[in-house]
């Protein structure tokens, strides 16, 4: 995150004695990223946070490819995805490339039997459907439909459900997500054009100690594999922390919507970035007001990144028979632009109440076999038959 903040109890010096009342150590850990010179914070915890006592097997879970170079536009139906009870069993990638995967989770259950860390990747987690709280050993984040999680690699987290009808779209990163950095000055304060600010952000609170021995299993994604762990203390241990690296949550209905007299292009939905990709969100707004505007998104070409769109809700305006939870994925080096009809549909139309993420990567993505059993045929004919 760009802002520093604090929570629990910590020294007033960093890299200094913190004790606890018994006269006994708080142990330091500094969480930080791009080794000693990207974001961190300081962590103290009750015990140290190297205790593992047993190492079980791994098992793999790299995606695995069907299509490997892909030139056609293509549409997916993302609660065609079983359900599963276990939330990593649940996690589908359908498309991929070094610097991103994207997929879809649809856990019944919470996470209670055991711990859960991105030994390699940011996730950013969307809240489609389903309530509960990511549970972490820097606070508890409370979330509903709606909500975008940011969850920095090496974070140790719990997904509590309220329900069993969950619905996620996860994205992992191979760099760290930040918000773009034309939102951003060189003091880390959101700027006055940001579409969102410091008062959206949903902050860890309710911080956890659990001063507790025995064996915590701590599932670990790294290179494809899951690695399990079984410490000797409980993993959320830490009695205070501070610093600017840390998990948070902002809503999609915070996004504030930057129009104008004609059509605006899509980097003005921009939420977030990483390393060669962006993510953007698309949220009901006032249509362009030129009286002779065409609000519909003209014809363009995809010549430097794939464009996948993830339909969240209402009504998009510039697609026809779209639902909640499809994908449609545009690759690079084609144009693509409104269906047939759209543009005529959309003249005089005062607003839209269309909800949706896209995610640009910059590399093409690569299809998985998960993906195509979810496919719908034929999208590609869509412009052509009508």
């Amino acid at each position: 995150m760009s802002f520093y903040y604090r929570l629990g109890s910590i020294p007033q010096k960093r890299h200094t004695v913190f004790k606890k009342p018994d006269g006994s150590l708080y142990h330091e850990q500094l969480f930080g990223t791009e080794g000693f010179s990207g974001v961190s914070s300081l962590l103290y915890h009750m015990q140290p946070p190297t205790r593992i006592k047993e190492m079980l097997d791994a098992y793999d879970v790299s995606p695995k490819v069907a299509v490997e170079k892909n030139m056609q536009s293509r549409k997916f139906i993302g609660y065609n995805v079983p359900q599963k009870d276990d939330f990593l069993e649940s996690r589908t990638t359908l498309m991929f490339n070094n610097d991103v995967h994207m997929g879809v989770a649809a856990p019944r259950k919470s996470m209670t039997d055991y711990f859960y860390k991105n030994g390699e990747a940011d996730e950013l987690l969307f809240i489609h459907k389903g309530t509960g709280t990511l549970k972490t050993q820097m606070g508890n984040i409370p979330f509903e439909y709606g909500d975008y999680l940011v969850i920095p690699r090496g974070t140790i987290y719990q997904m509590e459900f309220d329900t069993e009808d969950n619905r996620l779209l996860v994205i992992e990163s191979f760099s760290p997500i930040y918000p773009p950095k034309r939102y951003i000055n060189s003091f880390g304060q959101y700027l006055e054009h940001s579409p969102y600010c410091e008062r959206d952000i949903k902050l860890p609170q309710d911080l956890e100690a659990h001063d507790e021995e025995g064996d915590f299993l701590i599932k670990i994604k790294k290179q494809g594999m899951i690695h399990q762990m079984v410490y000797a203390s409980h993993p959320f241990d830490v009695v205070g922390w501070d610093g600017c690296n840390y998990p948070y949550g902002f809503s999609i209905h915070n996004f504030e919507p930057i129009t104008g007299r004609i059509h605006q292009p899509p980097p003005v939905h921009q939420t977030f970035e990483g390393h060669n990709f962006v993510v953007c969100s698309f949220c009901p707004r006032l249509y362009d007001y030129h009286p002779e505007a065409i609000p519909a998104p003209y014809n363009h070409s995809n010549i430097d990144s794939d464009e996948v769109l993830y339909y969240v809700d209402g009504d998009f305006m510039s697609r026809n028979d779209i639902d909640a939870g499809y994908f449609t994925l545009h690759p690079g080096g084609i144009p693509h632009g409104p269906h047939p009809g759209a543009v005529e549909r959309s003249i005089g139309k005062k607003e839209t109440g269309e909800l949706a993420v896209m995610v640009d990567p910059f590399h093409p993505f690569k299809l998985t076999q998960a993906a195509m059993e979810i496919e719908k045929e034929d999208y590609y004919k869509s412009w052509y038959n009508h």
